[in-house]
């Protein structure tokens, strides 16, 4: 029996982590140095793009497709490129926020050893940070699964656009992953366009739900962890076990662990605090106590 992946949990009032709203332990670990960043989908909702789990989370409305169904299913692949194909418009017009341009500007001031995003929406790049390990891959990539070449998602966009010509459907909302709510009816002369080079099926270039990160990206961040001095995570419930892990790694390693979450998390108990304000304010807030000025919100980049 195929098993469904973990999408949600209920917090046991033991792991719980009283919230505050006192700032003093962010600003005490990135006056220090040496912070490691890992943010998750809170940080990019003043950009316009959902979370999975808050308040008004997709979840609620809107399961994510797995890797299990999308290889072993057409029907699924029509269905994900189409609201996918749709979502891209909104989602590539995303541009970075307040929370994006600070951890910019503590990276560029010296104050983190890196930066870990579960995100695939390219924001904290279009900011400016440099260096940013992609957990989750990102959405301006696509990869076949046959040959395995890499394309840039904007000529896969382009591809589509040709062979569904007045393909406008009117979408219920967008997800974090990119993926426009449509219904079945609403997809189904939807045309996919196979790999430019060997014909292959072509996936865009994230981690799907029950797919597992590849390990030696895992490594990668583990070691990020390792030569850390702190980790302060960004807008992530942990649920899922990819973000989780670093911060019991942190945690066991005896390095203070900072949520900036206002709902409680799965890593509530590996923390010393979890700060329950809006991430873009309080880390202009953050920001401002350090000294430091951040960008213009401009971007560095097109993502």
């Amino acid at each position: 029996m195929r098993m469904r992946p973990t999408l949600s949990w209920t917090p046991a009032a033991e792991h719980l982590l009283p919230a505050t709203t006192d700032l003093e332990p962010v600003v005490g670990a990135l006056g220090a140095g040496g912070v490691l960043v890992l943010s998750g989908a809170g940080i990019s909702t003043e950009s316009g793009i959902p979370d999975y789990r808050g308040e008004h989370g997709s979840l609620s409305r809107h399961t994510p497709m797995t890797y299990q169904d999308f290889t072993a299913d057409a029907g699924a692949r029509r269905r994900y490129w189409a609201r996918s194909h749709l979502g891209w418009r909104t989602f590539g017009r995303a541009r970075p926020n307040a929370g994006h341009r600070a951890v910019t500007a503590f990276g560029r001031h010296g104050l983190l050893s890196g930066v870990i995003t579960q995100n695939v929406d390219g924001l904290h790049q279009a900011a400016g940070s440099e260096g940013v390990v992609e957990l989750h891959g990102s959405l301006a990539r696509v990869v076949c699964l046959s040959c395995g070449a890499f394309s840039p998602r904007r000529e896969l966009a382009r591809r589509l656009e040709e062979v569904n010509r007045g393909f406008e459907p009117v979408a219920a909302g967008i997800n974090p992953d990119g993926d426009a709510d449509l219904t079945d009816e609403q997809v189904v002369d939807f045309q996919v366009v196979p790999c430019a080079v060997c014909g292959g099926v072509l996936k865009p270039d994230v981690v799907f739900f029950g797919e597992n990160v590849p390990p030696r990206r895992v490594e990668h961040c583990r070691e990020l962890v390792r030569e850390s001095a702190a980790l302060l995570v960004l807008g992530s419930s942990l649920t899922v076990m990819s973000g989780l892990r670093f911060v019991r790694q942190a945690a066991q390693a005896g390095k203070p662990v900072i949520i900036v979450n206002r709902d409680p998390t799965r890593g509530d108990r590996h923390a010393l605090a979890r700060v329950a304000l809006p991430l873009g304010p309080a880390l202009t807030t953050v920001a401002g106590r350090l000294g430091i000025p951040l960008g213009d919100g401009t971007g560095a980049d097109d993502h």
